[in-house]
């Protein structure tokens, strides 16, 4: 069973910066994919970054393309979301999730683990 643990969560001023971290774990011998979805109260969950299981392909969603990068740690299955002039709409409830492929994340717009907690990001402006 994959689980996921997000943090690095916080209230930043708009054009401030935060990094967000994810660890999966699982199957031991895995490198999984991960990915970044964000959501707002009432919205529907969405994609926001994902990179694949040995870091060769990144994507990004045009709404944070250029501000945000995804990165993998030195950790198997630890990746970085460092979020860059940040903006109020980046507000949102932040969850990652991961999957043997970064295509399955893409398009099942959600992993094998469940969703956890997320981590709360909150830009003022």
């Amino acid at each position: 069973q994959v689980q996921v643990a997000e943090s690095g969560g916080g209230l930043v001023e708009a054009g401030g910066s935060l990094r967000l971290s994810c660890v999966a774990s699982g199957d031991t011998s895995t490198s999984y994919a991960i990915a970044w979805f964000r959501q707002v109260p009432g919205k529907e969950r969405e994609f926001a970054a994902g990179i694949s299981r040995y870091g060769a392909s990144r994507y990004y969603a045009d709404s944070v393309k250029d501000r945000f990068t995804i990165t993998r740690g030195v950790a198997k299955n630890t990746v970085y979301l460092q979020m860059f002039n940040l903006k109020p709409e980046d507000t949102a409830v932040y969850y990652c999730a991961a999957d043997k492929m970064l295509s399955a994340l893409t398009n099942n717009r959600r992993g094998l683990n469940s969703w956890g907690q997320g981590t709360q990001v909150t830009v003022s402006s």
